[in-house]
């Protein structure tokens, strides 16, 4: 028989910002340190690739077939832009820097609030994927949704196994209390999203008539300042939608769901991390995504999606949009409304700009996503190389140079300390 939530939920909410915890993130500003997170993958196979890009349903053959790739200018099969959110190996650093550890913000609930990213070569079959960063910036901030809430931007750069750094990412990180965003209630009058045969029949139009650009080149001289992308269709937004992502290899590392003995162990390494639900099980407080009554615990009125999805789906529509000989050079997207299990998202967007960058041919998109209430929920930019007639192929952009040396001192020092260690273990 299950029991109510409603003293767990409160046991759970019932906590608000600590000065210590806010001062401690504060102090983190400016301090970056190799990052010793496993993500939950660590090597770029071409299922990896294959399956993260199904997981926010890219069907693209440069990142879903081996067979495909070999034919590009690339020389095989290359992974979705945004597959560093899911894929990063541990690095190994100095004392020092593996001290570097940011507050437990026990209670607060944290959201993706947008994202900027540059990328600078692509991820192939064997590669591995490294990361350094820290918190660039922290603000505090009145918020409509919970009063009080904590800004925080952190950034990462990630480098293969040779150093060459891939992409370099910054992400907005909202805080907030969850027992004062319920009370708020900001979003409780929203209601569930409903759809006639009608409806999906719409909605399947747009599917039917999107297109992957693929070996066609799209050449810069063919694109003009106000040239409309085909829509592209996401949802409606389902529970299952939110299983695949997770199995396509997004972890949420460190609070990553996992089951049976390794929850266990999970759970007692972060106990307050895992709430009763209404069976009396403990289970991790990261259900908002699938568990529309814990999201009403926290200040929304059913589950919602992450963030980085909707970045995927960004990315998504500009990878089909600039064709394989294409490349993303950056990409910066604000999460602005939630998007609600049941929530539809047409994605629409328009070249805004034209140029040579460095003796690049490059346009500039902005796009957007919205919902089926008329809401544009993530709005986003986005600049895209592609190549030309006259200039030739697409040259692959430079990382900043200090950034570059740094990767190579980082990556140089955790080769030392696994060769040292793999020496004692031999003595």
């Amino acid at each position: 028989m299950a029991t109510t939530t409603s003293d767990e939920f409160e046991k759970a909410t019932d906590f608000h910002f600590k000065e210590k915890d806010i001062e401690q993130a504060k102090s983190l500003v400016g301090r970056w340190a190799p990052s010793g997170n496993r993500e939950f993958l660590t090597m770029v196979t071409p299922d990896t690739m294959r399956n993260f890009a199904r997981g926010y349903g890219d069907d693209n053959p440069l990142f879903i077939s081996d067979e495909h790739g070999p034919t590009t200018r690339w020389g095989g099969q290359i992974a979705p832009p945004m597959i560093p959110i899911a894929l990063n190996r541990p690095l190994k650093a100095d004392p020092p820097a593996e001290r570097i550890k940011r507050p437990s913000f026990r209670g607060i609930h944290v959201f993706v609030s947008g994202s900027t990213w540059q990328w600078f070569r692509p991820l192939m079959e064997g590669d591995s994927l490294y990361s350094f960063g820290g918190t660039e910036s922290v603000v505090e901030k009145k918020s409509e949704f919970a009063a009080r809430s904590l800004l925080v931007t952190y950034a990462s750069v990630k480098m293969n196994q040779r150093a060459e750094i891939v992409a370099i990412t910054r992400t907005l990180a909202i805080h907030t209390e969850r027992k004062t965003a319920r009370e708020k209630g900001k979003y409780a009058k929203i209601e569930p999203a409903t759809y006639t045969d009608e409806d999906i029949e719409k909605i399947d139009a747009i599917y039917a008539a999107e297109e992957v650009r693929g070996a066609e080149p799209r050449y810069w001289e063919d694109v003009n300042v106000g040239d409309e992308l085909r829509p592209m269709a996401k949802g409606p937004l389902t529970t299952t939608d939110m299983i695949v992502f997770h199995a396509g290899g997004y972890g949420f590392v460190p609070y990553e769901p996992c089951a049976n003995r390794i929850a266990y162990k999970n759970r007692q390494r972060i106990a307050p991390f895992y709430v009763k639900n209404e069976y009396g099980v403990p289970d991790v407080a990261q259900r908002v995504h699938w568990d529309s009554a814990w999201a009403q615990a926290i200040g929304n009125p059913m589950a919602y999606d992450y963030g980085v999805m909707r970045d995927c789906w960004l990315s998504h529509f500009m990878t089909d949009w600039m064709g394989d000989d294409g490349w993303l050079v950056s990409q910066s997207s604000e999460i602005r409304k939630f998007n609600y299990i049941g929530d539809t998202h047409i994605l629409t967007g328009e070249v805004v700009d034209k140029r040579q960058d460095d003796g690049r041919c490059v346009v500039d998109i902005e796009m957007r996503g919205t919902n089926q209430r008329g809401t544009v929920t993530c709005p986003a930019k986005a600049t895209v190389a592609l190549p030309s007639r006259q200039h030739g192929p697409v040259r692959l952009p430079e990382p900043p140079p200090d950034l570059a040396n740094q990767a190579v001192a980082i990556l140089e020092r955790h080769h030392e300390i696994v060769a040292g260690r793999v020496a004692q273990r031999r003595q």
